[in-house]
């Protein structure tokens, strides 16, 4: 055999060597990105979580949410305090969580859910007050986000989801 076979054979192998190590660096690569997507999804949904997570463990904190998602003019000013402070945890909850979805780091139909929840709250009058107080705490994206969202008919949340609730404009 002379040293140009040789030569051509090592090159075919060297060739077929890289295309090999390519395609096994795409397959790592596709993994890694649906580990990253998964956990990103992750992250973002108990990041809400740990946001009202204490509306459940502590019946007074429950309280003060539901009622101020309704109707701010029935807590006392400390109670007002406390429903600003949770409001602004759960809105930059969701504002991380539509940064994931921006970036590709959300699943489609995770969205869904996601954007039929921002829908329900953004359009309590408590959380409609504190927006139009406070919306310059978020990004200029979220902040474009919410505005365009078109409010349900039927708001469904905690704090009318029952249906006996009494329903009144905010402060």
């Amino acid at each position: 055999m002379s040293w140009e076979a040789i030569n051509a054979i090592a090159q075919i192998v060297s060739s077929l060597a890289v295309v090999a190590s390519l395609w096994y660096l795409a397959v790592q690569v596709h993994r890694s990105t649906r580990v990253t997507r998964l956990a990103a999804q992750d992250a973002a949904a108990s990041a809400l979580r740990e946001v009202t997570k204490p509306f459940s463990e502590n019946a007074e904190l429950g309280r003060i949410w539901r009622t101020g998602l309704e109707n701010l003019d029935d807590l006392d000013a400390e109670e007002t305090a406390r429903f600003y402070h949770v409001t602004f945890q759960f809105l930059k909850a969701m504002e991380t969580i539509h940064f994931h979805y921006i970036y590709g780091m959300m699943d489609e139909q995770i969205w869904s859910g996601w954007w039929n929840l921002y829908r329900h709250y953004l359009a309590c009058p408590g959380l409609e007050h504190y927006w139009k107080l406070r919306s310059n705490l978020f990004s200029q994206r979220f902040r474009d986000f919410v505005d365009s969202l078109e409010r349900p008919e039927q708001r469904l949340t905690v704090g009318n989801l029952l249906g006996g609730e009494e329903v009144s404009a905010a402060r």
